[in-house]
């Protein structure tokens, strides 16, 4: 069974099932969910839920669906750097915040560049490791549009580290994918790597 088939075949708990589970892990903290302050909680914390992962009821390849033709032979990269996003480390469900840089060598196709943080959102609002986001955003992007190359790079900080756990403030962590193009030519990678800033970090010293 594909994941696709997984999410789908999985039965989502009622409204009132997920607030039930918050009054528990809020006894389970040792407080009482039925105090003034704590009354609306677990309606606002199932709430706040719905917003954070709203991605899985998406389908990223949808979004990219819509491409257009009339690019009067453009061949050059496209970039958008500095995509802001907010998703949720799948082993603690605490916040991984951070920013994508996405580019692709267009081959006769691209696609409006709202699209591309489209999708970078789509796949942050779910239960996420950074190195699965930066491969589902460029084998999505590679598949959908078939350009020459693809190139995602993460940069993210992880509040499971910075607030528990190693206790670590101010570490942050880059990952990426590189396809086609920009894995195999020098030349374009580095010059991805100029535009986005990373040229000099000691990851891509040697690309």
């Amino acid at each position: 069974m594909t994941a696709k088939e997984n999410l789908e075949a999985l039965v989502r708990p009622t409204h009132e099932e997920a607030e039930a589970a918050v009054r528990t892990l809020i006894r389970w903290a040792g407080d009482d969910p039925g105090r003034e302050g704590l009354l609306d909680t677990p309606r606002r914390v199932v709430k706040s839920y719905a917003e954070f992962f709203a991605g899985y009821k998406d389908d990223p390849r949808e979004i990219l669906s819509r491409t257009f033709e009339e690019v009067e032979g453009y061949d050059e990269m496209i970039v958008l750097t500095d995509i802001r996003f907010e998703s949720h480390c799948e082993h603690h469900m605490v916040p991984i915040i951070g920013k994508v840089h996405v580019a692709y060598l267009p081959d006769k196709r691209v696609v409006g560049i709202s699209k591309l943080a489209r999708l970078v959102e789509v796949y942050a609002k779910r239960l996420q490791i950074q190195e699965k986001m930066t491969v589902q955003i460029a084998d999505t992007l590679s598949e959908v549009l078939q350009p020459l190359g693809v190139a995602v790079v993460i940069e993210a900080s992880h509040q499971c580290m910075t607030t528990r756990g190693v206790h670590k403030a101010g570490v942050s962590m880059i990952t990426s994918r590189m396809v086609g193009a920009f894995r195999d030519d020098g030349v374009t990678r580095r010059e991805l790597l100029s535009i986005i800033g990373l040229a000099a970090h000691p990851r891509f010293a040697n690309s």
